[in-house]
């Protein structure tokens, strides 16, 4: 088999964000603990980060491209006060470019005062939004969803009496996924799409409120996770206490399945399901739906070791630890050769010789996008002396795009479009390939207090796709800076 080349970001599903709030009633140091928070969110997002704190109304933010780590420095952060509210923010961007205009949280100032606004998710009625609002003189900084959403927020302020009725008038306007975090002067907000498609949960610390995309960086701060921000839900938190309101648009619920397969961190817990037990219980599906004699199962790192135990446990075959992962080694920069990218793979996940070697692997990874990883698996495990190599992925064959914020390819450049499985096992050079099942997807996550939507898998989308794709005609221009 010939050598493949890859590009990891382009050959894995990718999440769009992950947001975090807090409201600090015990006088934390809250940039720490906001710092923290994002640390534990880091896998929603990793080309951006940013945190703003409002201290006497005011707000003051730290934002730029880069991961936790690199954006906030020790002088970096020093920069930020000693506040009552903080909103935060880590970024993955779907575009072949970084506008960083885009970077969150975006604070953006109107006639009632200034407004701090970090967005995980996608509006499919964007276009047709921001046409309007372009057309009524509304000028744009970037590309973000984020920022017609604090233009349509700060258009119905005006003529409304708080900022709660202006973002409830809001909800009814937007399609699509969003879960945000909000903080007017005084106000920290939470609100989830009446989809349910993006998680969201509240957390305590002491007196203080938590808003955070997972439970995981509520749990990383030592806080106590209270409950999942329910579909069409707004929470406010103020001096006043906690409160909760209802949008008036009722939508079928559709939570992303593919939190629990690959975006959310395993020690999250999502809409009453724990993430961990979902990936477990995939990998048991996957063996009973198609029984294999083999010598040992392993997981693709990071995202099919717990699939990988739970096809273990219900097989009786030896879980192995085949792979060594080198994590600290990111992704592959774009534009560089071909030469280069191939020894960053190699160097970037290893196999274990004496593992494998003369063996019958089962490997488990959690979807196959263009096939190219698979392959280079493959190759490798057969190059270190496994005898068969088996693959099982833990979700169905992507066959259709998501509208709704997680960044697939177009549906006809899914390998699974082009190819059936018999076809696709040939090509990456298996020995056998099965997917999870759609029914089986759904199994997983029984106990899921909210609807499930699986269309990427089979077609079935509980919400309006979009009616026009928004192409900015100025990308170009923004790319060259």
């Amino acid at each position: 088999m010939r050598s493949v080349v890859i590009d990891k970001r382009r050959d894995k599903v990718n999440d769009e964000c992950g947001v975090f709030g807090f409201y600090n009633n015990n006088d934390y140091d809250i940039v720490s603990l906001t710092h923290d928070g994002l640390f534990g969110l880091q896998h929603r997002g990793q080309e951006s980060a940013g945190i703003t704190v409002i201290k006497d109304r005011e707000p003051y933010t730290v934002k730029d491209i880069g991961i936790v780590s690199t954006v906030f420095t020790e002088k970096s952060l020093k920069k930020l006060p000693h506040g009552k509210i903080s909103v935060g923010h880590v970024r993955y961007t779907s575009h072949d470019y970084l506008d960083k205009a885009a970077t969150q949280p975006l604070v953006m100032r109107y006639i009632e005062g200034s407004m701090v606004l970090a967005n995980n998710g996608a509006i499919t009625n964007f276009a047709e939004i921001r046409t309007m609002l372009e057309r009524g003189g509304a000028i744009f900084q970037s590309n973000s969803h984020a920022e017609v959403i604090g233009y349509m927020i700060s258009t119905h302020r005006i003529n409304s009496d708080n900022i709660e009725q202006a973002v409830l008038k809001t909800m009814e306007d937007l399609k699509g996924a969003y879960s945000l975090v909000i903080s007017s002067p005084s106000k920290l907000i939470g609100l989830r799409d009446p989809h349910g498609f993006k998680p969201l949960c509240i957390g305590k610390l002491g007196d203080s409120y938590i808003i955070s995309s997972e439970s995981c960086a509520i749990d990383s701060i030592g806080g106590e996770f209270v409950r999942d921000v329910n579909p069409g839900e707004m929470v406010v938190i103020d001096e006043n206490g906690f409160k909760s309101y209802y949008c008036d648009t009722k939508k079928t619920t559709s939570l992303c399945l593919f939190e629990y397969i690959y975006v959310a961190r395993p020690d999250s817990i999502i809409d009453g399901v724990n993430v961990n037990i979902a990936r477990q219980k995939a990998g048991e599906i996957l063996y009973n739906e198609d029984k294999i004699e083999a010598d040992i199962v392993c997981g693709v790192p990071d995202s099919g070791l717990e699939a990988a135990q739970g096809y273990a446990a219900a097989s009786g075959i030896k879980y192995a630890t085949a792979f060594i992962k080198n994590k600290y080694i990111g992704r592959t920069p774009d534009g560089v050769g071909t030469d280069k990218k191939l020894r960053l793979l190699k160097t970037r996940l290893n196999v274990i010789k004496n593992v494998v070697k003369n063996k019958r692997v089962v490997i488990i990874d959690d979807s196959i996008i263009h096939g190219n990883t698979s392959a280079h698996i493959v190759k490798i495990l057969k190059d270190a002396g496994a005898s068969e190599v088996h693959v099982r992925i833990s979700s169905p064959e992507f066959i259709h795009s998501c509208y709704f914020g997680m960044d697939l390819p177009k549906s006809e450049d899914l390998v699974s479009n082009r190819y059936d499985v018999e076809a696709l096992r040939e090509r990456i050079g298996a020995d056998s390939l099965k997917f999870l099942s759609v029914e089986g997807l759904h199994k997983i996550a029984e106990g899921c207090n909210i609807g499930l939507c699986d269309g990427c898998f089979s077609g079935v989308y509980h919400a309006d796709k979009p009616k026009i794709i928004f192409e900015d005609k100025f990308a170009n221009k923004i790319k060259k800076y």
